[in-house]
């Protein structure tokens, strides 16, 4: 790519939040440049077609939401199928469907009805007399009763934060979603389903003929050509553009171990939950079954919660009351920073799903192009 001496924005990201931006600045006839340090587009939502499989690199990446203006624009660039998320859990040699609902109560205890499911839940609330929950294990125990915590909660839980429940502050969980239906799809909202064809074709649609530069470093890059663009869309981490200058901001990653097997369909589910802390993995995938593939064989992908240091790749943020304060003095510092906008999940140090990610995109687009996605 032979790229221009100037431009009106740098993009730094390839995301999900710096495709709807690069898209829409180029249809106001503004020119973009997007890097990124990794060697493909799409963020951590890049898939990759193995043995005619596209698997989700980075994670199971499900879309749902029930933002119309979202919505509508996905639809743009990508045709969705109707894959609706409804993960299994296994503890130890039970399984039991997710969400907790009637499905779950059922196999749990044996009971057919609401109200019967409603008097065990109750009773065992009850029997453990929390009134103001000062831990995680409290409030789950609050919620939900011992059974559905210790079973499908708890190892879970302290498998992904890597602390025990009861280290873990209460406000992580404020509430768990009970339906005392038999309704396995795990979502509310009124769309929900994967892009045919995988969510890398769905972002280089998105970037179209914009210019973009991987395995490139936006540190590096902006010491090379100081004053390339006039603004700058900064979808990385806000502590390592100031250069950590006040302390690094706190994550959790993962690690990921995928294996090709020799069968068409391994487990059955896209999604499987493993919830015993004793099984170092959170969930195994079997990405064919987000596209209801056919293939001989399959891709099963085994997710690991993993500690975050400098230099892991940073998937959850850590909301506790340290790094939210940590994080509101980098934003302090962000305002000063004349020419550069700080976006998406890294920029913001604020988990998104995808269609939030989406919607908070249209808040730049918006911002700067004075575009209104929503209209």
């Amino acid at each position: 790519m032979r790229m221009r001496s100037h431009y009106d924005y740098l993009i730094v990201g390839a995301g999900i939040t710096s495709a709807v931006f690069a898209h829409e600045a180029k249809e106001a006839g503004r020119s973009c440049l997007v890097i990124d340090r990794r060697s493909h587009v799409a963020g951590n939502i890049y898939t990759e077609e193995v043995e005619g499989i596209n698997v989700h690199k980075y994670g199971a990446h499900i879309f749902h939401t029930s933002l119309r203006p979202v919505w509508e624009y996905v639809n743009r660039f990508a045709e969705f199928n109707n894959y609706v998320n409804s993960p299994v859990a296994v503890y130890k040699d039970e399984l039991y469907n997710m969400p907790f609902n009637m499905n779950t109560f059922s196999k749990m205890w044996g009971v057919r009805t609401p109200t019967e499911a409603r008097a065990i839940i109750e009773e065992q609330k009850a029997a453990c007399a929390v009134d103001e929950p000062k831990n995680l294990e409290e409030q789950a125990l609050s919620l939900v009763g011992r059974d559905v915590y210790e079973k499908l909660v708890k190892g879970y839980t302290e498998k992904q934060w890597g602390r025990d429940c009861t280290e873990l502050p209460a406000s992580i969980i404020k509430r768990l979603p009970v339906r005392f239906i038999y309704d396995n799809n795990y979502f509310n909202d009124r769309w929900q389903g994967i892009p045919i064809g995988g969510y890398t074709a769905m972002v280089e649609r998105m970037l179209g003929d914009t210019e973009v530069l991987l395995d490139t470093e936006y540190r590096d890059f902006i010491a090379e050509h100081p004053g390339i663009a006039d603004r700058v869309i900064y979808c990385g981490p806000i502590d390592e553009y100031f250069d950590y200058r006040l302390g690094a901001l706190e994550y959790r990653s993962l690690r990921f171990e995928s294996e090709r097997v020799e069968c068409d369909n391994w487990q059955g589910n896209a999604v499987v939950n493993y919830t015993e802390r004793e099984v170092p993995y959170t969930r195994i995938i079997e990405h064919k079954h987000f596209e209801f593939g056919t293939q001989p064989v399959s891709i099963i992908t085994r997710e690991y919660p993993a500690t975050w240091e400098r230099g892991d790749e940073p998937y959850y943020p850590i909301n506790d009351e340290r790094n939210g304060a940590l994080y509101a003095e980098y934003a302090k510092l962000a305002e000063q920073e004349g020419n550069v906008v700080f976006a998406g999940r890294l920029g913001g140090y604020k988990y998104y799903d995808m269609d939030k990610a989406i919607d908070a995109a249209f808040d730049v687009v918006k911002a700067e192009l004075g575009v209104d996605l929503r209209a």
